[in-house]
C-alpha cells in the first residue's frame, strides 16, 4: 500500500441498487491503495447491488455507513458513481442533496462520473461549471446552468469549488488520477 494519500478521508454515496460496479469499486479500491481513508455510504446500511452497463447484474457489495449517518465535514472529497438507477434515485435522497449542497459550500471537491452529475444538478449547484458526464445527461446539465464538453475528464474551479467529472467506466484511469491529484494538492 502506498501512503501517497493517507490521511486523506473520501466519502463515495450510492444508492443500494443500480450502481456501475466499477464506477463504485475502483476509485474506492485505487484510493485506498494509494493510502486514503475511502467511506463508502448508501442509502441504507444494507447491501448494494452493482450491475455493469445498467443491465448486466454484478457483486453484492456492504456500504460502511447509511449516507443519513456520515458527517460531511469529516471528509476532504466526495465521489459520485453512476449507474443510471444509482443516479436517479440518489438525485430523488433529500440527505443526498443535503450532503452535495455542504461539500459546495464549504468549498470541497467533488467528483462525479457518468449519470453520476444529476444528483448535481438536483442540487442545483452546476451553473457555471463545465463538466462531462455520459452523454444522455447533455441537455439535463445544460439546462441547469452547465457548460457541457466530451472529454475524458474535466475539472473545473469555478464557482468557488472544484468538480471533477469524467463519462462513463472507460474513463477511470483519467477519472482516479485526477482525483488522486486532487487530493495530493490539498495535503500537501
Amino acid at each position: 500500500m502506498s501512503a501517497e494519500l493517507e490521511g486523506v478521508r473520501v466519502l463515495i454515496i450510492t444508492a443500494n441498487t443500480g450502481v456501475e460496479r466499477d464506477e463504485l469499486a475502483v476509485p474506492r479500491d485505487q484510493l485506498r491503495a494509494r493510502g486514503a481513508h475511502v467511506t463508502h455510504a448508501a442509502a441504507e446500511a444494507i447491501d448494494v447491488h452493482t450491475y455493469r452497463h445498467d443491465l448486466i447484474p454484478s457483486e453484492t457489495l456492504r456500504p460502511d455507513a447509511a449516507i443519513a449517518d456520515v458527517d460531511p465535514g469529516a471528509f476532504d472529497m466526495f465521489v459520485i458513481p453512476g449507474g443510471t438507477v444509482n443516479a436517479d434515485k440518489l438525485r430523488i435522497n433529500a440527505r443526498a442533496r443535503e450532503l452535495v449542497r455542504s461539500v459546495v459550500a464549504a468549498g470541497r471537491p467533488i467528483a462525479a462520473i457518468c449519470h453520476g452529475p444529476w444528483l448535481l444538478v438536483e442540487s442545483e449547484v452546476v451553473t457555471g461549471k463545465t463538466l462531462t458526464s455520459y452523454r444522455s445527461l447533455r441537455t439535463d446539465l445544460i439546462n441547469a446552468g452547465a457548460n457541457w464538453v466530451d472529454e475524458p475528464v474535466v475539472r473545473s474551479d469555478t464557482e468557488g469549488w472544484t468538480l471533477i467529472t469524467s463519462r462513463n467506466p472507460g474513463d477511470l484511469p483519467d477519472f482516479v488520477e485526477a482525483i488522486a491529484a486532487e487530493l495530493s494538492v490539498r495535503t500537501s
